[in-house]
């Protein structure tokens, strides 16, 4: 397994990470447990600082919170000057309690409900990404019985298939998100929007999907979107000031995966625009955002499971399972997620065996892992899976009814709880029996 952050081994033998022994994580917060390295948190968000906001003035960085949301990361979020991309209430909620600025804060969503369309408005949102003219007009008239006129971007499809997982595709002409450019809606959406007295249309917005490592599927979308904005100018007289580039920066998660540095990221927009825009005639944007998510939190982030049985099938395979699995990460069976693990008490033995890690849901695709090169694994071992920051604990179910697990954020030495195990009083908190039961 690759090592991450701050992740090291330390004489004993054992995983450290953000200083701290992971065996003595493992007794003081049981497990599953997930464990966020705060350092590489940081150090992430800084290299996004200074490659977009540092790179370009008018340049904004936004959290995709959907990744992973609590209020530590908000808090964590803010102090590093980023901005927070939210997609629903829940989210809104959130980063507001954790006292981040509502000028920071944007709202994302496909199907955003009357009742959040209007607390995003009265806590004064920054801005608001519309998928749909249903959107446009209910938010039209939400905004006017408030006697307020936000600013919205149009989400746009500019029909870009990224090399990644179908269902993480999400700039494709057939998508559930956005107005497509080539069916002619995101320009009647845009003139529409022109004419609502209560918005102000700002800019525009694309998102061609997830875990994507090639930088030439964003320069190609870069340039869809400035020709599209141009196109707006020439047929309504507007030259929209903003516009934002979604997320969807790759990660590493198992030998083989090369993502490039935010760096080029940056450096390949910037250019990129900058020549489409002077080749087209048109004013560069005063406002140039981005959304990263997983590459912000994905790293940063390693789960620790104890080992429970294991089975071995005579010429076939044998079975690592642990006390986790598809309820506290579904992505392996929802996308055919790969990850790699190491043994944590076991850092430095010698690999002996090749084994299956599966979970405790009784589901026969509740595997973690296929088929991965481990030292002899015995039950009370602990197996940790690396880079689970991202779509874990923010997927992460109550199937079989299991407990969520806690999240520890580890800095120096020390770990800090920043959300705690469920109980089972917490799980049947929400349940009512009916009198007629009783």
């Amino acid at each position: 397994m690759k090592l991450h952050g701050t992740m090291a081994i330390n004489e004993q033998g054992h995983l450290t990470i953000g200083g701290c022994d992971t065996t003595a994580l493992a007794a003081e917060f049981g497990t599953p447990l997930y464990i966020l390295d705060e350092d590489l948190i940081r150090k992430t968000c800084k290299d996004f600082h200074k490659a977009y906001i540092e790179g370009y003035p008018g340049a904004e960085v936004v959290y995709a919170s959907k990744a992973f949301m609590t209020l530590a990361m908000a808090r964590i979020i803010a102090q590093e000057d980023l901005g927070i991309d939210a997609v629903s209430q829940g989210e809104i909620y959130t980063a507001l309690k954790a006292g981040v600025d509502p000028s920071r804060i944007i709202f994302h969503g496909n199907n955003k409900s009357p009742l959040e369309i209007k607390y995003a408005l009265e806590n004064r949102i920054s801005r608001i990404i519309v998928d749909n003219l249903y959107e446009l007009d209910m938010l039209d008239q939400i905004a006017g019985s408030l006697g307020l006129c936000p600013k919205i971007l149009f989400r746009i499809q500019p029909g870009i298939e990224a090399h990644t997982h179908e269902y993480i595709q999400t700039g494709k002409i057939d998508s559930k998100f956005g107005l497509s450019i080539a069916t002619g809606q995101a320009m009647e959406a845009a003139k529409a929007a022109l004419q609502k007295e209560n918005l102000e249309l700002a800019g525009m917005h694309c998102h061609i999907g997830s875990q994507i490592f090639e930088i030439e599927s964003f320069r190609q979308a870069s340039r869809i979107m400035a020709h599209f904005m141009k196109e707006i100018q020439e047929e309504t007289g507007k030259a929209l000031p903003e516009l934002n580039m979604g997320g969807g920066f790759g990660i590493y998660y198992r030998e083989g995966d090369m993502p490039a540095p935010i760096s080029d990221f940056a450096e390949m927009m910037f250019t990129t625009l900058a020549e489409e825009f002077r080749f087209l005639d048109f004013p560069m944007p005063t406002r140039l955002t981005v959304e990263p998510g997983r590459s912000i939190i994905g790293p940063a982030g390693s789960t620790l499971y104890t080992v429970g049985s294991v089975k071995t099938i005579p010429c076939v395979r044998t079975y690592v399972a642990i006390d986790g699995g598809m309820a506290d990460n579904p992505r392996p069976a929802l996308y055919q997620a790969k990850y790699e693990m190491a043994l944590a008490n076991k850092m430095n033995a010698p690999n002996q065996i090749v084994a299956s890690v599966t979970g405790k849901c009784c589901e026969s695709g509740d595997m973690l892992i296929w088929d991965a090169s481990m030292p002899w694994v015995e039950a009370g071992d602990l197996l940790v899976i690396s880079c689970t920051g991202a779509y874990n604990y923010s997927m992460s179910s109550n199937y079989n009814r299991l407990l969520k697990p806690a999240v520890v954020l580890v800095k120096d030495g020390k770990a800090d709880l920043i959300v705690k195990r469920e109980t089972f009083e917490d799980l049947t908190r929400n349940d009512v029996i009916p009198e007629r039961l009783k």
